[in-house]
């Protein structure tokens, strides 16, 4: 399907009626975006598995590994509602092409980096070009398919995030445990190189000419509040643990409050004069927007909590490999894919019920998570845990792909960028929020103690915030948007 006054000709045409099934080329488009958004998301969590690779082979310190890792997530963070905007301005398909290109040479360099300082500023490159290419997904999904096509294309792009988020612990394990060439930790940002020219050569066929906004500049004083008010948000959540939570830290959390305000009367000011904001203020009228939002902080804070302490408690406290640990989240990713799956089946059938059906399989998966720990203690084990994680995958993909379908339902196409930067930016403040918050309860709990019953304790009382941020989740849903409010909107 064609974008609207766009085509893959470069020639105007309108956009057809939504049909049911994807072309063969549509298809290959939806491979090449994809892609993007598995290399993103994986790149995300795959380090998080080879930071002591990293520190023995470099001679890095704890505080640069955890640059290695905060900067990527701060920078990305921060650039990905800008970047989202820029696809608007000059095009989702040239800022999707740039991007991935522009990631693939800094993944290349963070494999070559032969020192901890050039790894960390290859790292903040391969953010910012993720930025720049990430939010035109959303976009591009939105605004090529419509209908049942669309629904199956947002289930993918649930799927994926789910799957890569999944994969970056058991791909980093394997390539690590593996050794290839020895090389160490350096194949998993070189597996990108390959993987990154696929996706342009796939993206540049079949991706359609889009010219953007013309006449339209950046709102350069908005993408500077709102780059400082995340910076003030998000790098106390990504450092204040390993810094010791100094007052400072607090403060620049204080901070982003009034930060955002300034913000936000900054973009009305810019719209009153007929100037493009950054971030439309309109989008904050959109009650499915605001909602999918709110629900996307808190699913993605309770889900990231346990990818961040899972692995933690297996390697650390009871002594298992990374691989062991990776293995863990297997079933998870099954699940997760089978639910990706059958959300859009059930949607048409369900509306927004398949989110709350979604988020209370979530509840009941991470209650049993919870159950199995407390009986097993150090005894715990992937195996043990493996009917439980299922639950909590299944649960996660019928929650994902609807959430994001519901939250840009109501957007006009012309925001498209804008608001998949936003909702973008909130999944990513979501995962650093649910890492703080489930952080601050497992190291508080833990105390001094560093042995296997100590770990297995402060884990225990740590996993009681899972099924609680699912239940907000789930209390959140009816807040949304219905079909037939939206088509009666639409009458009136």
């Amino acid at each position: 399907m064609a974008l609207p006054q766009a085509s893959r000709g470069g020639i105007a045409t309108p956009e057809p009626a939504a049909r049911k099934t994807i072309s063969v080329r549509d298809r290959l488009l939806l491979v090449a975006v994809l892609t993007g958004t598995f290399l993103s998301m994986l790149n995300d969590f795959i380090v998080n598995v080879a930071t002591p690779a990293i520190r023995t082979e470099l001679g890095a310190t704890y505080a640069e590994v955890q640059l290695v890792i905060g900067g990527y997530i701060l920078v990305y963070g921060v650039a990905l509602v800008t970047g989202g905007r820029l696809g608007d301005i000059f095009g989702h398909r040239r800022m999707f092409l740039l991007g991935t290109g522009l990631f693939t040479l800094s993944s290349l360099a963070c494999g070559l980096a032969p020192n901890p300082a050039l790894l960390i500023a290859f790292r903040i490159a391969q953010a910012l070009s993720a930025a720049l290419f990430y939010p035109q997904v959303l976009s591009i999904l939105q605004l090529v398919f419509t209908g049942r096509a669309r629904a199956k294309a947002f289930s993918a792009f649930g799927a994926t995030i789910g799957l890569a988020s999944i994969a970056g612990q058991l791909i980093g394990g394997m390539l690590i445990g593996a050794d290839l060439f020895g090389l160490t930790w350096r194949p998993i940002f070189l597996i990108n190189v390959p993987v990154g020219l696929i996706a342009i050569a796939i993206a540049a066929w079949t991706l359609p000419k889009h010219a953007g906004s013309t006449g339209t500049r950046l709102d350069l004083p908005g993408a500077g509040l709102l780059s400082a008010t995340l910076v003030l948000l998000i790098f106390p959540l990504v450092q204040g643990r390993e810094l010791g939570w100094p007052v400072w830290t607090v403060g620049l959390l204080v901070l982003s409050a009034p930060a955002l305000l300034a913000f936000l009367r900054w973009e009305r000011r810019v719209a009153d004069g007929a100037r493009s904001p950054l971030v439309p203020p309109e989008l904050h009228r959109i009650r499915g927007f605001g909602v999918g939002n709110a629900i996307a902080l808190l699913f993605f804070a309770g889900n990231s909590g346990l990818f961040f302490l899972l692995p933690l408690q297996l390697q650390s406290g009871l002594g298992h490999s990374a691989l062991h640990s990776g293995l863990t989240f297997t079933p998870l990713a099954v699940t997760f894919t089978l639910g990706s799956l059958l959300a859009p089946k059930l949607a048409p059938r369900l509306g927004n019920r398949v989110l709350s059906l979604g988020y209370a399989i979530n509840v009941v998966g991470n209650t049993i998570v919870l159950v199995i720990v407390i009986s097993a203690g150090t005894e715990v084990t992937g195996w043990l845990l493996a009917p439980a994680m299922a639950v909590v995958g299944l649960g996660q993909g019928l929650g994902m792909s609807p959430l994001v379908a519901a939250a840009l339902a109501d957007v006009p196409g012309k925001h498209s960028g804008a608001a998949s930067g936003v909702i973008q930016t909130v999944m990513q403040v979501g995962m650093a929020f649910g890492v703080t918050v489930i952080g601050l309860v497992f190291f508080a709990a833990l105390g001094s103690g560093t042995g296997p019953v100590e770990y297995s304790r402060a884990f225990t009382v740590a996993l009681i915030t899972q099924p609680l941020l699912a239940l907000l989740a789930l209390a959140l849903v009816p807040l949304l948007t219905t079909g037939e409010e939206r088509s009666a909107a639409a009458q009136s």
